[in-house]
C-alpha cells in the first residue's frame, strides 16, 4: 500500500518500512504552510485548507491508496471528509511510546521518549 504523508513530519524509518512516502520538498513546504494557522479559522477557511490540501496532491499527479493525517483537530475531520470525496483513505499513525531513563553522575535524571511507529488506524 502507497501512504501519503500529508503531516508537518518527515516520515520515519519505520513508517517507509509500512509503505509511507514524503512529497518532495516543494511540496512539502507548501503543505507545511497549509496546515499551519497563525489565528482562528473560520469553518470556511478549515475547508478551503482541506480543498488545497487535496488539490495539491491531484495537480501533482500523485497517487497513492492512503494519507496519514494529522496536525490541527479541527482540520482532521475536513480533510477526511475531502479525502473521502477522492477516494483517498484517510489513516492516523499509531505509535507506541517507549521510555527511558538515564541517571548522570550528578543524581540527576534524564528520560527520554521515542516514539515507535506501530500501525495505522
Amino acid at each position: 500500500m502507497k501512504i501519503l504523508n500529508l503531516t508537518q513530519h518527515t516520515a520515519t524509518e519505520d513508517q517507509v518500512a509500512a509503505g509511507v512516502f514524503d512529497l518532495e520538498s516543494g511540496l512539502k513546504q507548501r503543505l507545511q504552510d497549509l496546515l499551519t494557522f497563525v489565528s482562528i479559522p473560520s469553518k470556511k477557511d478549515v475547508e478551503l485548507r482541506a480543498i488545497q490540501i487535496v488539490r495539491m496532491v491531484q495537480s501533482n499527479h500523485i497517487t497513492c491508496d492512503g494519507a496519514m493525517i494529522g496536525g490541527a483537530l479541527f482540520l482532521m475531520s475536513e480533510l477526511e471528509f475531502q479525502l473521502k470525496l477522492q477516494k483517498i483513505k484517510p489513516m492516523f499513525a499509531f505509535s507506541e511510546r517507549v521510555s527511558s531513563e538515564t541517571t548522570a553522575p550528578d543524581g540527576s535524571v534524564t528520560k527520554t521518549n521515542i516514539f515507535k511507529h506501530v500501525g495505522f488506524v
